[in-house]
């Protein structure tokens, strides 16, 4: 709080003008800081507060990969394409997207599943980079501290005031009526005049969205019919609704000034391509089965349903509640209709693992590993499976396998921690103590992280790789804000 030289004078001025000047000014203080902090959260500290108790992250390769698919020609488009911008799916079912920074676009799994097309999807992930590009976190940071700087500046005019009601006599009751109105006023001021700016920004991103979209030969009508379920959503509210107290523009006011930009666009009726589609509805097909109850499942895609969507879902559904032999039968029906699709392997090894029938899951998993390319976290999977299967022969398979998928992704402490069994298997004690040292600070486990860095720098000889990878772990400090820090 930029105050150190203003708060001595302030507050011995309010002693001297008696307690409840000073009682007022607190409480206007606290909530002018109050105010700050909530327009603060939506544009900065939302992933924060998401990653501390709120909905977790899915990993799944391909929805990972159509979604890099979706925001690679936009992101080219907006100047991107060598910033490395992810695209992180949130386990929430209502619709929305947001950016926390300038290298991560989060996108809810409701808003996959609601997206009845790819289209709709991108114009979400084309408005999204818009504000990524725009530079409007940084902004919007510095419109937060010019709104603190200004809030001050109006509380302080307001004790001026206040001061001068003091000297004429005027008592406490009415003193302190007179200076929260007073306060009040100004803040209200400064929170429309924020919010008013982040209209701004979402207009600009909208402006920016339909930039990109044409650059890629794609149209924005996704986008105006994802307002339009907003603006369905807001009819009931809209008519008591203030709309200079929202950050985001009402959609009624969006559709209106997208719609002209869209319309003009020689790409407005292009329709995405039907193998874009199919793989949209496949994905869609995925999160209901991996998300919903069987009886939901059911009723999205019943029996009649014999696309490949709806026997994707209810195979999912199927191992997910118990009925592996047959979600089995199925995902081999599926493959018998796509035997190039490597996700239908990786979804068999899946089931299978999980049923605990390890030594079935490898021959399909190895399969998808080759027809991805060696997706890491297909490749995990695998590396897990040769671990749980119990077979000797499969250790060095393992360890290579979960090697190369901690390379690819050192973030994934399951990963860590199979490998971690693998080379506990072979002998390799040093290997397996700084691998399970990964896992626990893939999981946030810092003390016992360090603490196994150090038993396996002790195993290595002092100044080789493993020894320097264990000492760098020993000696990492992790963030104060960290959870777990005993």
């Amino acid at each position: 709080m930029p105050m150190p030289s203003s708060s001595p004078s302030l507050l011995s001025f309010a002693c001297a003008s008696g307690r409840v000047l000073a009682r007022v000014l607190a409480r206007v203080l606290a909530r002018v800081l109050c105010l700050v902090a909530a327009v603060a959260l939506p544009v900065v500290a939302v992933a924060q507060e998401q990653a501390r108790k709120g909905p977790s992250t899915i990993r799944d390769t391909e929805i990972e990969a159509l979604l890099r698919d979706y925001t690679r020609p936009i992101l080219k488009s907006a100047g991107l394409g060598q910033q490395n911008v992810e695209v992180v799916l949130i386990s929430e079912r209502s619709f929305n997207a947001f950016v926390a920074d300038g290298k991560r676009i989060f996108v809810n799994t409701g808003a996959l599943v609601d997206s009845t097309t790819p289209n709709q999807i991108i114009g979400v992930l084309a408005h999204e980079t818009g504000h990524i590009a725009g530079g409007h976190l940084a902004r919007m940071r510095e419109q937060l501290a010019g709104a603190q700087t200004m809030a001050i500046v109006a509380m302080l005019m307001a004790a001026g005031g206040m001061a001068a009601g003091a000297a004429g006599g005027m008592n406490g009751r009415d003193l302190g009526n007179v200076g929260g109105a007073a306060m009040s006023a100004p803040q209200e001021l400064i929170r429309r005049s924020l919010l008013n700016y982040q209209r701004g920004e979402e207009a600009a991103a909208d402006r920016s969205a339909v930039k990109y979209l044409d650059a890629t030969h794609q149209s924005a009508k996704g986008m105006l019919e994802t307002f339009q379920r907003f603006q369905n959503d807001q009819l009931f509210i809209s008519q008591r609704v203030d709309p200079y107290s929202l950050s985001h523009p009402m959609a009624r006011e969006r559709i209106a000034a997208l719609e002209q930009l869209a319309k003009a666009s020689p790409y407005y009726e292009t329709k995405d391509p039907p193998a874009l589609q199919a793989r949209h509805d496949m994905m869609r097909a995925k999160l209901i089965g991996f998300m919903e109850r069987p009886e939901t499942v059911a009723r999205r895609y019943p029996a009649s349903d014999t696309s490949m969507a709806a026997q994707y879902a209810r195979a999912i559904s199927a191992y997910r509640f118990g009925n592996v032999n047959g979600s089995v039968a199925q995902i081999d029906a599926l493959i018998a209709r796509d035997p190039a699709n490597p996700y239908f392997y990786e979804l068999k090894g899946q089931a299978l693992l999980e049923a605990g029938r390890a030594a079935e899951s490898v021959p399909p998993l190895r399969k998808a590993v080759t027809m991805t390319n060696g997706a890491p976290l297909i490749r995990s999977m695998l590396g897990q499976a040769l671990v749980q299967a119990g077979n000797p022969s499969y250790t060095q398979e393992a360890i290579r396998e979960l090697v190369q998928a901690t390379q690819r992704d050192p973030n994934s402490a399951s990963a860590w921690r199979s490998l971690s069994l693998a080379y506990g298997r072979s002998g390799d004690l040093a290997n397996a103590d700084l691998a399970a040292a990964q896992s626990s600070f893939a999981e946030g486990e810092f003390k016992l992280g360090r603490e196994l860095a150090a038993r396996a720098r002790q195993r290595f000889p002092q100044g080789s790789p493993g020894w320097l990878q264990a000492d760098d772990l020993v000696n990492f400090k992790p963030p104060k804000s960290a959870a777990n820090q005993r």
